[in-house]
């Protein structure tokens, strides 16, 4: 029996269920889709391009019940919506989209939060910004506590995912002192990739992966001290202290420098500005480069890819006994 057509959004008669992907799937919008309605937009889009929050943080929202079209809670993804027609409330409140977002820099000292979520009272990044548009701002990454340096705190919630999400590469760069001297060949297997656990466990064992390829540099070196510049293409859970622990060294001090096209300069500690339209349109750039790239890619893997192999040949050239390396631990 063949699936019934998929109505228009929310729009039309209202349906016993609201309309979702047929085939399910986790609805981030970040691939073609042929089932979506003509005219309509995925939810969670629309509520971060309303600068509602990042679109995980949008989906978030969703899955908690706390965005309602045309008076019904959905809490399951993906929906899809028709803004000319249909109505979205968040938390009992209208969306309404701004003409113009906000983008600032911000200078984040060690302490701060970059969290909205309020923590007993502790000092958030969005508290030390009073821009005049009272827009509601969030940030674009996460600087772990005791790290300082450039947080880019935006309205756009569009541009935020895209900046963030590790498929598109876009890159960060920190200046880290470590206790003791970096040897080559620690630089060196930083540069490759070492594994790291993840808090999150699968059957009881905790799972991990390899980080992806960074590339550092020394600043200064000596008996004690070490202060380099290090490249990331990713953010895992403090990532950068994780990696140097994993080669015996502390880190002492971590300050984000630069983000994509954006370099911390002008500021001092707590201080915040507005980007330029130059520094706006470049981020925009970098965005995009990163999307059009991952999706050469996924088209070329595709391309190529297991095709004309089996399926036995195609799990052969994968796994942790492949090659007769342990790739599970990372080691040879």
């Amino acid at each position: 029996m063949k699936p019934p057509r998929p109505v228009r959004g929310w729009s039309a008669p209202p349906p016993s269920e609201p309309h979702r992907h047929p085939g399910g799937g986790d609805g981030d919008g970040d691939s073609p889709d042929p089932a979506m309605p003509a005219g309509t937009e995925r939810l969670q889009r629309v509520l971060a391009r309303a600068g509602i929050g990042s679109r995980r943080a949008c989906e978030q929202l969703i899955e908690d019940g706390e965005v309602r079209v045309n008076g019904r809670v959905v809490d399951r993804l993906p929906v899809f919506v028709d803004l000319s027609r249909d109505r979205i409330t968040v938390r009992d409140r209208a969306l309404r989209f701004r003409e113009d977002h906000v983008y600032v820099m911000l200078f984040k000292p060690r302490g701060v939060l970059s969290t909205n979520e309020e923590q007993a009272g502790r000092r958030r990044a969005v508290d030390l910004v009073h821009h005049h548009s009272k827009a509601r701002l969030f940030a674009v990454g996460r600087l772990d506590v005791d790290s300082s340096g450039l947080l880019l705190l935006t309205s756009d919630g569009e541009l935020a995912n895209r900046l963030t999400h590790p498929r598109y590469g876009v890159h960060k760069t920190y200046e880290v002192t470590v206790d003791g001297r970096i040897e080559p060949e620690e630089l060196a297997r930083l540069e490759r990739g070492v594994f790291l656990q993840d808090r999150h466990t699968t059957h009881g064992r905790r799972a991990g992966r390899r980080t992806s390829r960074s590339r550092l540099s020394i600043i200064k070196a000596s008996r004690d001290r070490t202060r380099l510049l290090m490249e990331l293409h990713e953010g895992r859970n403090r990532q950068i202290r994780r990696m140097m622990l994993y080669i015996g060294h502390k880190v002492r001090k971590l300050r984000r420098v630069s983000l994509g096209p954006l370099k911390l300069r002008g500021l001092r500690v707590g201080e915040w500005r507005d980007l330029t339209p130059a520094e706006v349109k470049a981020l925009r750039r970098t965005a995009d480069i990163g999307e059009k790239t991952w999706r050469k890619e996924q088209a070329r893997r595709a391309a190529g890819g297991d095709a004309g192999r089996g399926p036995k040949a195609a799990r052969r050239g994968r796994g942790p006994r492949s090659g007769g390396r342990d790739a599970g631990s990372g080691r040879a």
